[in-house]
């Protein structure tokens, strides 16, 4: 199998000397769907800020789909969808106008990204929502406009960073199923959420991460060992 992101000895210190990551190493092979967990401050959001062009590192190896990060930075960029934590549309612009804006940026025109976009509303229950400006939407509505605008460009690897943050159990159950069909169609899925039941429920691998190193790296089974994953996890993540 190819690999969809290569990760090696990966550090970042920020500039008042917090030390992020400590040389993490990570391979993400084609077509998984990876959970990444760990407190806040692990390193987690560092590591997906690098990996997606946001945050310069301090030293180490990114690759995704092949490029190089420092080398072809732009061919790297294009294979990458995220959806952050944060909601950072404008309030004021239409459901439709953000997807087309979006599509843009990535040097795809009206005409070309008009079915992609119909697919999206239609897939992520938004087409009633089209026309209407993304401040009257609700926090579950803001949720899925903010995973169309990270696939409107196709990419072959998305990051999800606490998409299910606030969000009902009826929604999230049927983003639960979006995903699934959405990893099935090929697209490399790497999720970080604080919902442990979650990560089991979506993922076949996972790595907890720590004080910005890896912990722990493997399958559900191979980090349990017959425990409960909450049970190793606050385990791994409760030390120095």
């Amino acid at each position: 199998m190819k690999n969809t992101l290569v990760i090696k000895e990966l550090k970042k210190t920020y500039d008042e000397g917090k030390e992020a990551l400590k040389g993490v190493n990570l391979t993400i092979l084609d077509g998984e769907f990876f959970a990444l967990l760990g407190p806040n401050g692990a390193g987690k959001s560092t590591l997906i800020g690098i990996s997606c062009g946001l945050v310069r590192k301090t030293n180490g190896h990114v690759a995704v789909q092949g490029f190089d990060i420092d080398k072809d930075g732009d061919a790297a960029k294009a294979h990458v969808g995220l959806v952050p934590q944060e909601f950072n549309f404008s309030i004021f612009e239409t459901v439709e106008n953000i997807l087309f804006t979006q599509a843009g940026y990535y040097g795809i025109s009206r005409k070309e990204a008009a079915p992609e976009i119909e697919i999206l509303l239609s897939k992520l229950g938004l087409e009633e929502k089209r026309n209407a400006k993304a401040m009257t939407l609700s926090g579950g509505m803001k949720r899925r406009l903010m995973i169309a605008r990270a696939l409107v460009h196709k990419p072959t690897l998305l990051f999800l960073d606490e998409p299910t943050a606030g969000v009902d159990v009826e929604l999230r159950l049927e983003m639960y199923t979006f995903l699934r069909e959405l990893n099935k169609s090929g697209v490399t899925v790497i999720l970080t959420t604080h919902y442990l039941e979650e990560a089991e429920k979506l993922c076949k691998r996972m790595a907890i991460i720590h004080q910005g190193e890896i912990k722990m790296l493997g399958t559900i089974e191979e980090i349990t060992h017959g425990k409960s994953l909450e049970s190793v996890y606050l385990e791994v993540t409760s030390t120095k």
